[in-house]
């Protein structure tokens, strides 16, 4: 069977990719594997801010279109940037073990976000975690910041910023896991959803290679990822917001926390709901109805007026 993998060509996704490369040798040992590197629009773009390039998605099309185009055979994704609805023809076909989904803080001078004086600036190139830390920390000042993770670490300090917030996955997968200065749990920076996970995309008619990837697919991860992903996709409504979500699963029990804020952090719920391991989407739908009775409604329709408005 040969199965040509579609990836980014950063050092982060190359490095996932062969990951579950190595992992696709083991599961299917007559497997012939050809990696194929594709730019992405967020990827030629390194200097809009990604909501203004659409948000999620704009590391992803490219690869969803070359999976459509029978250019290649498996898309590897890291699952926070891929849509929640995947393109008609297309089916998540893996959703392997998930490293860690925390956030992580990197400063050259503090140990932590509290540890920052008044005006300190903090550099992150996402809505969500600015709303966070702009509602735990006020007096700070937060400022936009693009690249691959290299980039951001060496840039962050050139714009001025005494700290940076970066996905803790990331930086371990990489073996950058020595930069990070303290861990953001999920009461502080609820994550984004999936983050951690990776997500191995195919074709629907791909049956074979379906089957094939059955024993690196994690159940427990793909039912927490599955919630997170339904929260996210029931709240969003097509806006880009700062919303969070993450799920643990045990004994058949799942744990959906979720989070929606203002842009400027003013405001920020948080809450959780649970149910059975299998019924992600039921209980991300129970979840998205508690976060609206208890005040989303109106942040979400302050986003509708600033759209309507724009």
């Amino acid at each position: 069977m040969k199965i040509r993998i579609g990836t980014r060509g950063s050092e982060l996704a190359l490095t996932q990719t062969r990951a579950i490369a190595a992992r696709i040798a083991q599961a299917i040992p007559n497997a012939v594997l050809e990696e194929v590197v594709l730019k992405t629009s967020g990827d030629r773009d390194t200097t809009t801010p990604l909501s203004a390039q659409g948000g999620v998605g704009v590391f992803t099309k490219e690869l969803e279109r070359a999976l459509l185009d029978h250019e290649i055979d498996l898309a590897v994704h890291s699952l926070k940037d891929l849509p929640t609805v995947s393109p008609p023809g297309l089916q998540l076909g893996a959703i392997p073990e998930r490293a860690s989904p925390w956030d992580a803080f990197i400063s050259d001078r503090y140990a932590d976000l509290g540890d920052l004086p008044d005006g300190g600036v903090v550099a992150t190139g996402s809505l969500r975690r600015r709303a966070q830390i702009l509602h735990w920390h006020p007096r700070l000042e937060v400022i936009g910041i693009r690249g691959n993770i290299d980039t951001r670490l060496a840039k962050y300090l050139e714009l001025g910023a005494v700290g940076l917030i970066l996905a803790e996955a990331g930086l371990v997968r990489t073996g950058r896991e020595g930069v990070i200065r303290s861990r953001l749990g999920p009461t502080e920076m609820t994550p984004a959803p999936g983050q951690g996970a990776l997500g191995l995309e195919i074709r629907e008619d791909a049956a074979e290679l379906f089957e094939a990837l059955r024993p690196i697919d994690h159940e427990v991860t793909r039912q927490a990822v599955t919630a997170e992903r339904c929260f996210l996709r029931e709240l969003e409504g097509g806006c880009h917001l700062p919303i969070g979500a993450f799920a643990r699963v045990s004994g058949g029990q799942l744990v959906l926390t979720g989070m929606l804020a203002t842009a400027d952090g003013s405001r920020r719920l948080q809450l959780a709901t649970e149910g059975l391991a299998g019924d992600g989407e039921a209980v991300a739908s129970a979840l998205v109805k508690k976060v609206l009775k208890a005040g989303g409604d109106s942040i979400l329709a302050t986003y509708r007026d600033e759209a309507e408005s724009s």
